[in-house]
């Protein structure tokens, strides 16, 4: 029974702690890394498609 315990019980830690650090806002963003809603507004104002035969249907 103690040996069930001793192995449990670790593990039921581990878990809680990672369901807490889940959670956490401030794991999602990192302030060295350019933040996500830069880079996808980046995209969505870039350049043109480049005009040309690479072009589908041209």
């Amino acid at each position: 029974m103690i040996d069930i315990f001793t192995v449990v019980m670790p593990h039921a830690l581990m878990a809680i702690a990672v369901w807490r650090l889940l959670g956490r806002d401030d794991l999602d963003n990192d302030p060295i890394l350019p933040s996500f809603k830069a880079l996808m507004g980046r995209r969505k104002g870039g350049p043109a498609a480049p005009q040309g035969e690479d072009r589908p249907g041209a």
